[in-house]
């Protein structure tokens, strides 16, 4: 199984947070790839530049590749998908994150229940 993981998921894949379940640990350990947005990577640079997430987005870059995952970055149809995905989620990481996941395809790990109504393809844990 090919996964993309949410942007929370990630933080809390890289901080070791309690909040990643281990049902959802043991779907990343045993996928055969997993992949990280550069969407995520731009979100949380964000956030900890207005205050709203105390993160190191260096660590968040270098441990993609220590994670032994890989960067997905955003191409042209994932963006212009976007504009075709029903009006079901206002913010747009998560729209882009969805995008990638039709696109590509990849199985969209996330904690967020309301993505679920895009596709089959997403993976509430």
């Amino acid at each position: 199984m090919r996964l993309l993981l949410d942007t929370h998921v990630y933080l809390w894949s890289v901080m070791d947070d309690r909040k990643l379940t281990k049902a959802a640990r043991k779907l990343i350990q045993d996928a055969d790839d997993v992949f990280v947005s550069s969407a995520s990577i731009w979100e949380a640079s964000i956030k900890a530049g207005l205050g709203k997430l105390d993160v190191d987005v260096n660590l968040l870059v270098s441990e993609i590749k220590a994670s032994g995952f890989s960067e997905l970055p955003v191409r042209a149809v994932h963006a212009a998908l976007v504009r075709d995905l029903p009006d079901i989620h206002r913010d747009p990481f998560d729209r882009l994150l969805i995008a990638q996941a039709l696109s590509e395809p990849l199985r969209l790990v996330t904690s967020d229940g309301h993505l679920s109504k895009y596709t089959e393809l997403v993976i509430t844990v």
